[in-house]
């Protein structure tokens, strides 16, 4: 799905409006999902008219796709940190947990917008697809690396790759999108870090088939 961004709004005042509305959007869709989500909720959050949000956007979807332009490329430099050279095996595992809950933890409305609309529209759906598809192929090429080391031998790569984003996108939103019972608390960023990081590292860098 290809999606361009608008141009820059001209005056100081409209660009303050508009960022007054995502930032309203995100907390009502975080709270309540896109599919429950109503302009009317939005403008109300926001303190602004429904006629005020239809000044800036033509409808709720047109909304969420000017939001996976502006996270796209942010997710996209995130997950390729795991990818730099001279990290060793924990540490590439830590970057690529730290990546992936960081890209929630800061974009968490436009992720939960995203993936509730790819239910509904095979657009949406194409899209999700291809913000999957990063983190996938990334592990997937991490995962054929530690095999060229001796590590997880008999592992299907993929396989590995997409059971392992699909973990780090349900513990990410379990946590953060007040799903999880506890989410009243304060977050533990670092805790769940490096949960994540040691499942990941456990997962692919096992020592039984590979080195010690």
């Amino acid at each position: 799905m290809s999606i361009s961004p608008r141009e820059e709004l001209p005056t100081v005042r409209g660009r303050q409006t508009q960022a007054a509305i995502d930032m309203a959007a995100r907390s009502v869709i975080a709270r309540k999902g896109i599919l429950a989500t109503t302009v009317a909720d939005i403008a109300g959050e926001a303190g602004r008219s429904t006629a005020s949000f239809y000044n800036y956007y033509d409808s709720k979807e047109a909304m969420v796709r000017e939001w996976a332009v502006r996270f796209r490329d942010e997710a996209r430099t995130r997950s390729l940190s795991a990818a730099r050279p001279g990290l060793s095996n924990w540490e590439r595992s830590y970057q690529a947990a730290a990546a992936h809950w960081n890209t929630y933890r800061n974009r968490l409305a436009e992720i939960i917008a995203v993936s509730q609309m790819a239910m509904i529209s095979d657009d949406f759906a194409e899209y999700w697809n291809e913000i999957c598809s990063l983190p996938i192929a990334l592990i997937t090429s991490l995962v054929k690396q530690a095999q060229r080391e001796g590590f997880c031998p008999e592992d299907d790569a993929r396989l590995v790759a997409v059971a392992l984003v699909s973990m780090l996108n349900q513990f990410c939103y379990t946590q953060l999108s007040g799903v999880n019972a506890d989410a009243s608390a304060d977050i533990d960023d670092e805790a769940c870090i490096k949960t994540l990081a040691d499942i990941f590292y456990r997962t692919i860098y096992y020592p039984e088939n590979g080195q010690p």
